[in-house]
């Protein structure tokens, strides 16, 4: 490949290359931007291209006023970021979570780019932020606030631009509201402009619990790789939410014994295993794991220390990092969230052996059937739920193979073989593509 050269480095380079001094806390920029620099030395690429693939193409922060049912307005600030569209328009999920911000966001669209291309989706990454609790709000305000964001974001979104999709604290609900608002402001229905819908607005079946069901795959695979069998393994869920809840059924449904799992309030443990079915509705009614009957309490956080055969953190980003990760037990990791492994513990993790497979393949499974979805709209024509599901599967699968084989070849771990092999794929992009004018 012929690189491109920058005549001088940018402060945006600079920042993206340059080594974090070591009392500095981790952020899943900096995470995102450490892998992306691995990647960028082990395939040889020039500084001018480590520049294109670290920089985001577009950035929108917008300030989005919302009228609250009291009547009193508030002000609550909003981002989104397309990092790369070179492979296709631009994809990734929509955030309501207090302490979002710009870099966090940045970090995320960067992993979707690289997700996009290892699964080799048509897609570039893109992800979407507002900085609100939605627990302190009404459906009526989430629902104003929703379509006032997606007002002022509507310049750079469309079925051939940008598609959002849900993520921490939206739904298919959120994805409605956006849905209409872009339909409205187009004057005709336009499906393919989010996808994780409703079914009876276009959605798909199967993708509500698409990435949960990637991640149990993967789980399954690397467990077989690891030389355990699945029905003879334990396992630990960190994070019972949109995506560990799923994975925890799914898992008890293969025959792995889910002995623990946490949400953001406390941890629940039961070494004969859980009754995910019972926690679930418990869930349900209460609002938390904490007080189920069917299990002990746990601490919040010792839920990634369990000893267990497998680890799946599908929270939120680095919650393995340099102070807990020599306490982990579980000899796979399986990344259900982004990022929740910072590189100072993926570097402990692997000293000791331990496998982990990376976010950009495991929690992969959403944006399979996002395409789906997205491929569906486009031709009002709807697959069936095996259909769905049996090319969910496939994909994950060939992917998971992909990686183990250059990983093996290569003498690389299973992240950094992920991230050169996508990474690789959107540089071939750009050299295809060249540069305009």
């Amino acid at each position: 490949m012929n690189p491109v050269t920058a005549p001088t480095t940018s402060p945006v380079d600079a920042a993206a290359s340059a080594p974090r001094p070591a009392h500095a806390e981790p952020t899943p920029l900096a995470d995102a931007r450490a892998q992306l620099a691995e990647a960028v030395a082990l395939l040889g690429y020039g500084d001018g291209l480590h520049q294109m693939l670290a920089t985001p193409r577009r950035e929108l922060s917008v300030a989005v006023p919302l009228r609250m049912d009291s009547g009193e307005s508030r002000l609550y600030l909003g981002y989104r970021v397309q990092h790369n569209f070179s492979r296709g328009p631009a994809k990734g999920g929509l955030r309501y979570a207090p302490n979002v911000n710009l870099d966090e966001v940045r970090a995320l669209a960067m992993w979707m780019t690289w997700k996009c291309a290892l699964l080799d989706v048509p897609y570039g990454g893109a992800k979407g932020g507002l900085a609100i609790d939605p627990r302190e709000h009404s459906q009526a305000e989430l629902e104003r606030v929703t379509r006032r964001y997606t007002s002022e974001i509507l310049p750079i979104i469309g079925p051939e631009r940008d598609i959002p999709a849900p993520d921490i604290g939206t739904d298919e609900r959120t994805m409605a509201w956006i849905m209409d608002t872009y339909s409205v402001n187009s004057g005709y229905t336009v499906p393919g402009i989010v996808t994780g819908k409703p079914i009876s607005l276009g959605g798909s079946l199967g993708r509500a619990s698409a990435t949960s069901r990637g991640v149990t795959h993967i789980a399954l695979a690397a467990l077989r790789h690891a030389g355990l069998e699945p029905a003879r393994s334990s396992a630990a869920v960190q994070g019972f939410g949109k995506v560990g809840a799923d994975a925890a059924r799914f898992l008890a449904e293969a025959g792995v014994k889910v002995t623990a799992v946490s949400d953001q309030y406390g941890a629940v443990r039961n070494d004969g295993g859980l009754d995910i079915e019972a926690l679930s509705d418990h869930v349900k009614a209460t609002g938390s794991v904490v007080g189920f009957a069917g299990a002990d309490e746990l601490d919040r956080d010792a839920v990634l220390t369990q000893d267990v055969d497998l680890l799946v953190p599908a929270a939120v980003e680095g919650v393995l990092n340099e102070g807990n990760a020599g306490a982990v037990k579980a000899r796979v990791i399986v990344e259900g969230a982004n990022g929740p492994t910072t590189p100072a513990a993926d570097a402990i993790l692997r000293e000791r052996g331990a496998l982990v497979v990376p976010d950009i393949l495991a929690n992969a499974g959403g944006v399979i059937v996002s395409y789906f979805e997205w491929v569906q709209a486009n031709q009002a024509y709807w697959w069936r739920a095996d259909e769905v599901e049996s090319r969910l599967e496939e994909r994950m699968l060939n992917a998971w193979r992909h990686v183990l084989g250059y990983a093996e070849a290569r003498d690389l771990s299973l992240r950094t073989a992920a991230t050169a092999l996508a990474v690789e794929r959107v540089a071939e992009a750009h050299r295809l593509r060249g540069l305009y004018p």
